[in-house]
């Protein structure tokens, strides 16, 4: 499976963080009627993406949280396990685009909202606490450490592919946040910001 520097890893993954937390920081600007239409019949609009995404970090920050809290010191190295790996790159959005669609659990697909501050706000403060537990998985061996996965959780990933997974499924989704503000303005944002981190 594929080898990583530790600490090389965790300064990426907190890089594509600040790009997610730049970019939604964007978003505050915009046009809170943009963030809350749909783009056509059952597609999600801006906020409902978000939603989805909070309720991921409503599970994995926790899990992580509890994970880290465990004695296991940190090595040079973390070793990215077959299922970790196979997750994160299916999640990963290839050339800035997203290839392969995928259904949302039942459990994470979002609701309808009339206000778009609170989802935008409580996005923000999950990705500042993600910073934080990266930051913490700096000093943990993040390829002993196990993270139970939010569909079935006698499966478990090692925290540093749950840390991938987790963010490539957030830069996959601000493709799809991009793709939509696109619908429903006819305005092309791709120059403003690097949506997919």
């Amino acid at each position: 499976m594929k080898l990583f520097n530790s600490n090389t890893l965790i300064d990426q993954l907190q890089a594509n963080t600040r790009q997610l937390i730049a970019t939604a920081t964007f978003l505050k600007n915009e046009d809170p009627g943009v963030l809350l239409q749909q783009p056509g019949p059952g597609k999600w609009s801006v906020i409902q993406v978000l939603e989805h995404l909070n309720s991921y970090s409503d599970y994995y920050l926790p899990a992580l949280q509890t994970g880290l809290s465990k004695n296991a010191p940190a090595t040079l190295d973390f070793k990215s396990g077959w299922l970790g790996n196979y997750f994160t790159n299916s999640m990963l959005p290839k050339e800035g685009e997203v290839r392969n669609k995928m259904k949302a659990p039942k459990n994470h697909r979002p609701s309808f909202h009339a206000d778009a501050k609170p989802v935008i706000e409580k996005f923000l403060q999950q990705q500042h606490q993600l910073l934080g537990l990266l930051e913490i998985a700096r000093q943990k061996n993040i390829g002993k450490i196990r993270i139970p996965i939010s569909l079935a959780k006698f499966i478990k990933l090692k925290a540093g592919d749950t840390f991938r997974f987790l963010i490539a499924h957030e830069q996959r989704h601000f493709v799809q946040i991009r793709n939509t503000i696109e619908a429903v303005t006819g305005v092309d944002k791709s120059q403003h910001l690097n949506w997919s981190a």
